[in-house]
């Protein structure tokens, strides 16, 4: 996998800016990519080096329209924990 397949997004919510100043960042994730992979390509894609990675899974939730159930898509994050010093620029 490339890093573009892996890394989806930075994602910027209200949880996303309480981790910065940490020196953290949250990112929309391949379902399928595991930490080594992810740890490599965001080091590739924002050329910082990267300390840690946590994942988890957002799942996704149940939805109605008339009396058709759907659901949306579950969704893998992950936290990216960058060395001491590093910093990923946001415009």
């Amino acid at each position: 996998m490339n890093a573009d397949r892996i890394v989806k997004a930075l994602l910027q919510t209200e949880k996303s800016n309480v981790y910065q100043p940490k020196g953290k960042y949250l990112f929309l994730v391949d379902n399928d990519a595991n930490k080594i992979q992810i740890k490599r390509a965001v080091e590739q894609a924002y050329k910082v080096k990267v300390k840690s990675v946590n994942t988890f899974v957002s799942a996704g939730k149940l939805k109605r329209v008339r009396r058709q159930i759907g659901r949306t898509p579950d969704a893998k994050k992950a936290v990216v924990t960058l060395a001491e010093g590093q910093k990923i620029d946001i415009q």
